[in-house]
């Protein structure tokens, strides 16, 4: 279980704000952080791993402390165990991948998680490479197996994917669920696709200007309506073409490309590039915006 409540002051590009956090997270939740740039989703992983700190409050972790204003109490960030992993990747580029997974391992002895974590993220046969010799989806994998290396208590993802195409998003996506479950992770996400955020976590936390205004699960936050349907899937519209009276609205969904019929009052409110729920009603695929 983790507990934080902490109150910090931070400034943006509309004045000083106060990030206010109060919230739990269950063991083994994967929660997303949703929001517009500057609302506080990466200040938020940076006071769970120590990197920086509130004015006032407390973190705790499976009931250790790992910080507490009032009494004075705040463990550096190598004592806390977190793993994070950056949209840059953040690798050492004079090491090999195999010397940027054993630089992060505590204990030097126990070397058998590297080998389990190069055969889990596909990694073998490139252990001697260096950073500048793999591809950005390969460095990922690096980055996340680094971080996992020290068998966190939490994972810390700040917009790992953002960078990487669409194809090799959807499958580091995979990979990043696979070392959740797999390692039995409490893992906290940063993004702002709503897509790999509904894939990836149960639970979505969205901040607006410092303050934490919904909780639940994606469903519930993103969806301006709700469908009685058998399936609900998240989707990009690709085009909408007109054909008669009626629209032909192109939605990818996955590597899956659907096409859907709908009216030309659903057609005012869509457009190209948005992300949209494809579910159903009496049999009939229908389109949801999303917030």
């Amino acid at each position: 279980m983790i507990e934080i409540k902490t109150s910090k002051t931070l400034q943006s590009a509309a004045g000083s704000m106060t990030l206010e956090l109060d919230y739990k997270v269950a063991p083994h939740d994967f929660v997303a952080l949703y929001g517009a740039s500057g609302s506080g989703k990466t200040t938020t992983l940076q006071l769970l791993a120590g990197l920086t700190q509130p004015e006032k409050g407390y973190i705790k972790v499976n009931d250790k402390v790992w910080l507490d204003t009032e009494s004075n109490v705040n463990l550096p960030p190598q004592q806390r165990k977190i793993g994070y992993v950056f949209q840059d990747y953040a690798l050492f580029p004079n090491m090999s991948v195999r010397e940027n997974l054993l630089f992060a391992l505590e204990n030097k002895k126990d070397q058998a998680i590297i080998a389990e974590l190069l055969e889990t993220m596909e990694l073998k046969g490139l252990e001697h490479q260096k950073p500048h010799q793999l591809s950005g989806g390969q460095q990922q994998r690096v980055a996340l197996a680094r971080a996992l290396v020290r068998r966190p208590e939490l994972l810390l993802l700040d917009e790992p994917l953002s960078a990487i195409d669409t194809e090799m998003r959807l499958k580091l996506q995979d990979y990043l669920l696979l070392a959740h479950q797999k390692y039995q992770l409490t893992t906290l996400l940063v993004s702002h696709d709503i897509a790999e955020i509904y894939k990836l976590s149960n639970r979505v936390l969205v901040l607006e200007k410092g303050q934490i205004t919904q909780d639940g699960c994606a469903s519930a936050v993103f969806s301006t309506q709700t469908s009685s349907g058998k399936f609900q899937f998240m989707g990009t519209i690709l085009k909408i073409e007109k054909e008669h009276f009626l629209y032909i609205v192109s939605v990818l969904i996955g590597h899956q490309l659907v096409k859907v019929v709908a009216m030309e009052e659903e057609i005012n409110t869509f457009a190209v590039g948005e992300k949209i729920a494809v579910s159903s009603k009496a049999f009939n695929p229908i389109l949801n915006k999303l917030r």
